[in-house]
């Protein structure tokens, strides 16, 4: 019984896959992932991406996001981040490593040379089942990414980072006013109507 309610379960998300306008149009314009027009939402709504931005992509794979990066910069660096495995993009350094990792911070910092303008990251932990622990997790990673940004970003610098709607959402806002000068949240309208998920926009460092 468990293993047809999981397969009644992977073929009803075939389903919607294919009646999902955005999934379509990922296809079709050659997007690795539905989320490539997340980031596309963000960008036009508070254009942080420019020609000449040094970015870094966390939560890379499959490549969408920096997909979307990649077609904006032109003369600026991208690096992406995951602790799974990518396939290459043109002009696109990608590391396969974890962000938590005290070595990380070392090895953005070393490829950039300097301080960057932008981090992105569609982070999300594993779905364990349980929505509760599963936006939990997530949003602990959103609250590393933004310690992570601190030492990071330049002064100037924006971060954009996925989380929850969830009991921890106020402690992640706080500590993003804490760190940041301006906070916003923006849910695309690419993100699923059922998705809890949301968007953090932080712009402007607060002086350490």
């Amino acid at each position: 019984m468990k293993k047809s309610k999981r397969v009644k379960k992977s073929n009803s998300w075939k389903i919607k896959q294919h009646r999902d306008q955005y999934f379509k149009k990922s296809k079709t314009l050659g997007y690795r992932s539905r989320a490539s027009f997340k980031l596309i939402e963000l960008n036009k709504k508070y254009k942080f991406i420019k020609k000449n931005t040094n970015l870094l992509d966390l939560g890379s794979s499959p490549g969408g996001w920096s997909q979307v990066a990649n077609q904006i910069i032109k003369s600026g660096r991208i690096l992406s981040i995951d602790i799974k495995e990518m396939e290459p993009i043109k002009n696109v350094k990608f590391l396969k490593t974890d962000i938590l990792e005290k070595k990380t911070k070392k090895e953005v910092i070393d490829y950039f040379n300097s301080n960057i303008d932008v981090i992105i990251s569609d982070m999300a932990a594993d779905t364990t089942g349980n929505k509760s622990l599963d936006s939990i997790r997530t949003n602990q990673l959103c609250f590393e990414v933004i310690n992570f940004s601190k030492n990071i970003l330049k002064p100037k610098g924006v971060l954009i980072s996925k989380l929850f709607m969830g009991d921890d959402f106020i402690e992640v806002k706080n500590l993003a006013k804490s760190v940041f000068k301006k906070v916003n949240f923006f849910k695309p309208q690419s993100s699923r109507k059922e998705s809890k998920e949301t968007y953090l926009h932080c712009e402007i460092l607060k002086s350490l």
